[in-house]
């Protein structure tokens, strides 16, 4: 709390925009402390069936009881939530929010370290903005949790983090505590144009391939060097692109593939078995549908849009049921933005993904859309032991909707994170207001 405190101070000194972000987080921990009840509602919990005129209770920022009958402590602040829905907080497995940020200028742009194929030693953390609009913006879109990659320039483009989408004057602060990083690689057409295009490898998709497999040649032998140095009792030799990519051998990193087509995610599974690593999930995968008995046995998770493809010509050859062929495949999907507005409404992305699946034949309900956003992307980021679910002892990242949250007429009313209230739509007048969004178009409302 002093610490906090300390950073606010500092922050209203240096850089007035934030100090309005410093006097909230005061009042969040505030109201972290307290029993809140929220009576009345319809609770999808992405844990288990739709509670009608249910209750949730939660307390020093844990979920304490939820259901249809809960007994609420006479201290407790009660919300009435008559016509309105419960579910967990949104969670994005893709995002570039803080390193992407609005405004774009090139002096903010950290999205991609294109000094080479393999920038496996840089990490988003170390360029995150928090003062970038687009934290608040996906906070009034119900986004409690995200992953903040690197880009998708390079092959393997550096480590990504999970953090809590908090306002907070350093990076540090909004880091998941002990949520696993990423690793983040990419195939196909970007590291193709970007390298190939200045007339550097990969030209081709065999260079593409090559090249990843030298790289985990190399990772192989510094992690033998390493283990061996230290068994000796020796000093281990310090490189961090090679240490960054030894933790993806041991387990402790998950890897994560910017993938479009069928063929070449097959392809990245060959090399996984050459050198022995798991993969954790191929973003964007438009033709993953063509794989899914494949994904499915390999325990690889899929994150993907709803329907967003045909951009480019990798990304071409897509279905709108992709999540629920997916689903009904056995693959463990999610949805992503990868993009600043699209974050803003992914309760919208789940609802398209779900009609597309009724189109198709596909008899899924709501509570496996609410999984799409919140427990799946939670699994794949190895953080469902604390969120993604509405379930006692879990993180009180609980979002009030307006009405169905599947409507496009639904919105926001209420996002708390660790039981603090971060946004309050009727305070904030539905808008969000930053001196960095003037002169913005198209950065969202």
């Amino acid at each position: 709390m002093l610490n906090l405190l300390k950073l606010a101070a500092i922050s209203c000194l240096v850089v007035w925009p934030s100090c309005a972000g410093a006097q909230g987080q005061t009042g969040e921990a505030d109201t972290r402390s307290a029993a809140t009840a929220i009576i009345n509602a319809t609770i999808l919990t992405a844990a288990s069936p739709r509670i009608e005129n249910g209750t949730i209770l939660f307390e020093d920022g844990k979920i304490v009881a939820i259901g249809s009958a809960v007994d609420v402590p006479a201290n407790a602040a009660v919300i009435d939530g008559e016509g309105r829905w419960v579910t967990p907080g949104l969670i994005d497995p893709h995002s570039h929010i803080g390193v992407f940020p609005t405004p774009l200028l090139p002096t903010t742009m950290d999205l991609n370290e294109k000094s080479g194929t393999n920038t496996a030693q840089v990490s988003a953390e170390d360029a995150i903005w928090p003062q970038d609009p687009g934290f608040e913006m996906a906070r009034a879109g119900g986004v409690t949790s995200l992953a903040i990659l690197p880009g998708s320039a390079n092959l393997i483009g550096g480590r990504g983090v999970t953090v809590h989408n908090i306002e907070s004057v350093t990076a540090s602060e909004m880091l998941l505590p002990d949520a696993p990083e990423f690793l983040k690689m990419a195939c196909g057409e970007n590291p193709m144009k970007v390298y190939g295009g200045a007339g550097k490898a990969p030209v081709t998709r065999m260079g593409v391939v090559a090249e990843f497999r030298q790289a985990w040649a190399d990772a192989t032998q510094y992690r033998r060097q390493r283990d061996e140095a230290m068994k000796a009792g020796k000093p281990a030799p310090a490189d961090l692109q090679m240490e960054t990519m030894a933790g993806v051998l041991d387990g402790d990193i998950i890897p994560v593939f910017h993938c479009y087509r069928a063929d070449e995610m097959e392809q990245m599974i060959e090399v996984s078995h050459e050198f022995g690593f798991q993969i954790g999930a191929f973003h964007h995968a438009t033709e993953a549908y063509k794989i899914a008995d494949l994904l499915r046995d390999e325990d690889i998770a899929v994150a993907t849009w709803a329907r967003r493809w045909g951009f480019k010509m990798e990304a071409y050859d897509a279905v709108p049921a992709a999540a629920a062929m997916l689903e009904e495949d056995g693959v463990t999907v999610s949805l992503h933005s990868d993009n600043a507005l699209l974050i803003q409404r992914l309760n919208i992305e789940a609802a398209m993904a779900l009609a597309s699946a009724k189109d198709a034949g596909l008899d899924y309900d709501y509570e496996t859309a609410i999984k799409w956003i919140t427990s799946r992307p939670a699994e794949m980021m190895g953080i469902d032991d604390r969120t993604g679910t509405l379930e006692p002892g879990k993180l009180a990242d609980v979002v009030v909707w307006s009405g169905d949250p599947f409507s496009v007429y639904s919105h926001a009313d209420l996002v708390y994170i660790d039981g603090a209230l971060v946004y309050e739509r009727e305070k904030d007048e539905g808008s969000v207001e930053s001196d960095f969004l003037t002169g913005q178009t198209g950065a969202g409302e």
